[in-house]
């Protein structure tokens, strides 16, 4: 089922502005991104995918184009998305854009009970049509972009609002329209709340836990080390060096034995070089860290009784709705909320809280 549709990347001010004035009546716009994540860091966003009543768009960050006549058109709209928290965080950071209003597909069919809500998933399920994996890891700030990777960023947007109108009109019918109304106005504010990272955690890597005071100091040397060589040579910071290494010579560095054996092998010598001085920053570091504690205290046998209480309600109404339990409250909401549930019963939306009660 291929919609007979026009096709245009707008990569200049002069093709953008001839767009405007048709992005500007849209009864409805669809938006998806692709940033570089797996090729360069930081990342970058590199295409924004808009689609229209008759119309694929492809948008180039990358090109100079002035693109704020669009966010500002985009403000006054409804934008459908799927899986939004990647796509508004871009927007947010790298634009200064918070949509006013969203449709998020994904979010729609998990309150209904999808259990595979992937796009590929919906769009085949509900149009017949299978989409092409495609160039998912390709590099998207590449210029030209092969006519591949044109025709699959364009299926990204090409069917939101076909999927959008048969979810509006199922969850109409189940009378959740309201829910997931909720839960797009808490994505928007909870993907667009820019929080700087805790420089307790941001570097205690995947393996860090069963580290000794002064490994942890090694590895934190070695992460400021490797986020200024992921920056310098503009690569994520795993192909600069995986978490298992870091941990590995984080070991060896306060055991006193070879560094050079932990090593990855790719290391240049200059990098080489630049491991030995982080670990020695580290071994002399004064102020080594500790292990994080669990901030957390133990519940009561009450307050036990309570959860199991939320727990137990939780499910019974899930199974009775065919959804998954996490969609009305994860566990460790739960378990706030059995401690404290005058303190943390903002953290539940109305439906939510509506069907605890």
């Amino acid at each position: 089922m291929i919609l007979s549709i026009v096709r245009r990347v707008i990569d200049t001010d002069a093709n953008l502005s001839a767009t405007l004035p048709r992005l500007n009546a849209a009864e409805w716009i669809a938006i998806d991104t692709e940033a570089d994540s797996l090729h360069a860091y930081p990342e970058k966003l590199c295409l924004i995918q808009v689609s229209i009543d008759g119309e694929d768009l492809l948008l180039d960050p990358l090109s100079g184009t002035d693109l704020q006549p669009a966010f500002d058109i985009f403000s006054q709209h409804q934008l459908i998305l799927h899986g939004a928290d990647y796509d508004l965080r871009l927007f947010r950071k790298h634009c200064g854009f918070v949509p006013t209003a969203i449709f998020d597909t994904m979010f729609a069919s998990r309150l209904l009970g999808a259990r595979e809500f992937g796009l590929g998933n919906l769009v085949e399920r509900y149009l017949g049509v299978k989409l092409e994996k495609g160039p998912q890891k390709a590099n998207w700030a590449r210029r030209p972009l092969t006519p591949r990777m044109e025709t699959y960023a364009r299926l990204d947007t090409h069917y939101l609002k076909l999927i959008a109108d048969i979810l509006t009109a199922e969850l109409k019918s189940k009378g959740r329209l309201e829910w997931h109304q909720q839960c797009c106005a808490r994505l928007i504010a909870d993907s667009t709340d820019i929080i700087p990272p805790d420089p307790e955690t941001v570097w205690r890597v995947k393996g860090c836990h069963h580290l000794s005071n002064h490994e942890l100091a090694v590895l934190r040397a070695l992460w400021h080390w490797r986020e200024r060589e992921a920056v310098a040579s503009n690569r994520p910071p795993y192909f600069v060096m995986p978490p298992e290494a870091m941990v590995s010579i984080s070991i060896a560095a306060v055991a006193g034995t070879d560094l050079e054996r932990a090593m990855p092998r790719y290391l240049t010598p200059r990098r080489r070089k630049g491991v030995q001085e982080a670990a020695a920053e580290g071994l002399a570091d004064n102020h080594p860290p500790g292990p994080l504690r669990h901030r957390g205290k133990r519940l009561t046998e009450t307050e036990k009784r309570r959860l199991h209480t939320l727990e137990d309600r939780r499910n019974q109404r899930a199974t009775e709705l065919g959804i998954d339990p996490t969609l009305i409250a994860p566990r460790a909401l739960l378990i706030a909320l059995a401690g404290e549930w005058k303190e943390h019963e903002h953290e539940l939306m109305p439906w939510q809280r509506d069907l605890l009660n």
